[in-house]
């Protein structure tokens, strides 16, 4: 088995973008969701799936500087901390984040069409639903696709990792779960099954809704009344995932 694509995004709900590489640190994917943007009205994260046009945005952080695509226009700087803290609503529980200053807000409230701030995780994790890290399979990608008739691709589950794991039976990820797994340098230990929501059914480029994944999901994914889909995991030692890097079982916690 190996990596065949590695994905992440700077500012969480954007675009999920290709890396040609990725340093995993015990808090998980170094660069991934750092910030994220928040509806001061509400007092919530803001949500791809109520907002998705959020993925015809683009993010890239290093050295400090973080630079943002937005249709028409390019906005960058280094996110200055305001000292102004807020506790808002994440998928029902409370996160805990600090508002940045730079040209993100402004930007991003124009191409919303309502009032948003950009924010950054006071916590790793704060913003992160489930485990750190993701993976999905090119075999259940390819029964997926047979289900759907349709090409189904592997961004549209913004997975940290997609693992092609040749003829194997589709979803034997879920039989990783409680075993770790030797991905590069690096470890990790997978949790188990990831839910999903209709944020699946959209193109990872435009937003638009590109086929209906979540719904032949329902049919025979179901796990306490969820939809689920790919496994996640954590860190258990730290290293870099390359292109190509192997994925190899090393054994049960």
């Amino acid at each position: 088995m190996h990596v065949t694509r590695i994905g992440l995004t700077p500012v969480k709900g954007g675009r999920h973008a290709d890396q040609a590489s990725v340093d995993l640190a015990p808090d998980g994917p170094v660069g991934d969701r750092v910030f994220c943007l928040v509806d001061p009205a509400r007092d919530r994260v803001l949500r791809t799936v109520e907002n998705p046009s959020l993925l015809r945005t683009s993010a890239t952080w290093a050295d400090g500087v973080l630079r943002t695509t937005l249709p028409g226009r390019t906005v960058e700087g280094v996110p200055a901390p305001t000292g102004r803290t807020l506790k808002v609503d994440y998928w029902g529980r409370v996160a805990a984040l600090e508002v940045v200053e730079g040209p993100w807000a402004e930007a991003y409230s124009e191409h919303l069409g309502y009032d948003v701030v950009l924010a950054r995780a006071t916590h790793p994790g704060e913003v992160v639903y489930g485990a750190s890290v993701t993976l999905v399979t090119t075999s259940s990608l390819a029964e997926l696709a047979a289900r759907t008739g349709g090409a189904v691709d592997a961004a549209q589950f913004r997975a940290t990792l997609t693992v092609d794991t040749g003829d194997a039976a589709a979803h034997v990820e879920d039989s990783w779960a409680g075993e770790r797994l030797r991905i590069g340098d690096a470890e990790v230990e997978v949790r188990g099954v990831v839910p999903r929501c209709a944020v699946v059914d959209l193109d990872p480029d435009t937003g638009e809704r590109r086929s209906p994944v979540l719904k032949a999901l329902g049919v025979y994914r179901h796990l306490h009344g969820e939809v689920v889909f790919g496994v996640d995991a954590v860190v258990t030692q730290p290293g870099r995932v390359g292109p190509g890097a192997s994925v190899d079982p090393v054994g049960r916690s």
